[in-house]
């Protein structure tokens, strides 16, 4: 209790809320602009951290964070450009209340949930740190393959058209992931003697292609359609502060499953928080269906899933601060900045330095209750945005993208890149294959590769090994039974004589 004194002592000085108000601004900015990232945020500040003490730089890093991740949803709802690959997960609903008139209330129900999920992982950080990183190592290569293979699973429930069209693009994206060197063995694969893709595709520039540069195509095809849709966004709305505080405890069960899911995948080393967001919205859908109406269905898939990629930033803290280990790029550049300030993570850090590191928690506590006035703040102040002339919005937009996928890369090659994928992405769109399956597929398919591989090396080809240790067993058995589940559905149904429901068919049950 004494630490925890001390810390709030230390975070409550005019120095450290100036910082985190100058960088709760930084990170709004730089998270609503595609291509842009919560990490890239966070890494053109570093050097910014030399010159400050530890709260006040820790305190920046993880208020930055915290905003820029949430800003990802602003040009998703309006444009249809997710400004951080976790936003990508719910990009269509969220565009879809938009096209309704309901954007500023989907932000608004964004922002109340990230900040509960945010907040609950930080609790969870400060509560159960030492347990759940202890829990976190005991994961093997076994482990995580079948967590690759649960989130490949997950990858054809967030598609809300046919399985089969979202298992061409699950595999289309396992096909892009497996550009570049081999895991293992270092073989070129893919490259057709191009030096520009040995390190394989950047995730990055192809998230661009896929959205933002996709919609510039289909704006520059479609100019009506897109001018109506914007006309939509700017109607004026009532203040939706009050009831969106009001609202979110009709989706209190989404928000709990959401920042569960959040923390557990958190504090798994290479998962983060956009594998957190897929996850969380792919176990929604069916809850989400017993809605009575479609903007409740929309809203009961995006609830959760903000609520659970803000928790994932707070998981991934855990394994950082106990044991010294990164969840994700993120925290891997808190790290960093947390030995540059003689902070030394390791179990040692909650008895040497328990004030310091209690205060930084309590900092990130913080962050994440002022992203509900701030984000109320940028949803107001983006909707300005909407007003400029498409006509001149849209090459704003593509240049930032530019820059954006060139400074992740640092090549000329991430902007054919970008471009490539610009017309991949709106050839798909165009003719109803989903885009949330290939970007999952890119994100799972070296973990799934390199997994299996690993496995099979240290097995000698033995794939019982799979099913030996428990935790392994348990993940081996939902996953299994995820995928037989619908075959065995299905057969009942036909032996009961209930005739298969079309898609199309249990869509418009939905809607009614």
């Amino acid at each position: 209790m004494d630490a925890i004194i001390n810390a709030f002592g230390m975070v409550m000085t005019f120095e450290v809320l100036a910082v985190m108000v100058v960088a709760a601004i930084y990170g709004l900015f730089v998270g609503a602009i595609p291509g842009l990232t919560a990490t890239m945020a966070v890494a053109l500040m570093v050097p910014v951290t030399f010159f400050m003490d530890p709260v006040p730089a820790i305190s920046a890093i993880v208020t930055m964070a915290a905003m820029a991740i949430f800003a990802g949803d602003l040009p998703a709802v309006y444009m249809r450009m997710p400004g951080t690959p976790a936003s990508a997960a719910y990009t269509e609903p969220c565009y879809s209340l938009a096209q309704r008139g309901l954007g500023e209330y989907a932000l608004s129900m964004s922002a109340v949930s990230s900040a509960i999920g945010g907040s609950i992982g930080v609790l969870a950080l400060i509560l159960f740190a030492p347990f759940l990183a202890e829990f976190a190592l005991n994961f093997s290569s076994f482990e995580y393959f079948w967590l690759a293979c649960m989130g490949l699973t997950a990858a054809i429930a967030v598609s809300d058209s046919s399985p089969v069209k979202g298992a061409v693009s699950l595999l289309l994206g396992l096909l892009v992931a497996s550009v570049g060197l081999d895991p293992v063995s270092g073989e070129a694969r893919f490259t057709f003697g191009n030096a520009d893709l040995l390190g394989g595709l950047g995730f990055i520039p192809v998230i661009i292609g896929l959205f933002a540069v996709a919609e510039i195509l289909r704006f520059c095809t479609r100019n009506s359609r897109a001018g109506n849709s914007r006309q939509a966004a700017l109607v004026a709305q009532k203040p939706m502060l009050l009831q969106a505080l009001r609202d979110i405890f009709k989706y209190k069960a989404g928000v709990a499953q959401g920042s569960f899911v959040g923390v557990l995948v958190g504090i798994l080393p290479g998962a983060g928080a956009d594998v957190a967001a897929y996850i969380s919205y792919a176990m929604s859908k069916r809850a989400a269906a017993k809605r009575t109406t479609p903007d409740e269905v929309n809203m009961a898939k995006i609830v959760p899933a903000t609520a659970a990629n803000n928790a994932a930033v707070g998981g991934s803290f855990i394994p950082a601060t106990v044991f010294g280990i990164p969840g994700d790029s993120l925290t891997a550049i808190v790290i960093g900045v947390l030995f540059m300030k003689g902070l030394n993570p390791g179990p040692t850090i909650f008895t040497e330095n328990a004030d310091m590191i209690n205060a930084v928690f309590l900092a990130f506590l913080l962050a994440n209750i002022l992203l509900i006035p701030f984000g109320f703040l940028a949803i107001k102040l983006f909707k300005r945005v909407l007003q400029v002339p498409q006509s001149i919005l849209m090459p704003v937009i593509l240049a930032f993208s530019i820059v954006g996928a060139f400074a992740v890369e640092n090549t000329l090659f991430a902007i054919v890149t970008i471009l490539a994928f610009g017309i991949v992405g709106f050839l798909m769109e165009e003719n109803g294959f989903p885009l949330a399956p290939m970007i999952l597929g890119i994100v799972l398919g070296p973990m799934l590769e390199e997994t299996f591989i690993t496995s099979m090396m240290r097995a000698q080809g033995d794939l019982m090994v799979f099913f030996e240790r428990p935790v392994s067993l348990t993940l081996a058995i939902i996953t299994l039974s995820l995928w037989m589940l619908p075959l065995l559905l299905r057969v009942l149904k036909r032996r009961a004589g209930v005739p298969p429901q079309s898609p199309a068919h249990r869509k418009e049950e939905c809607t009614q």
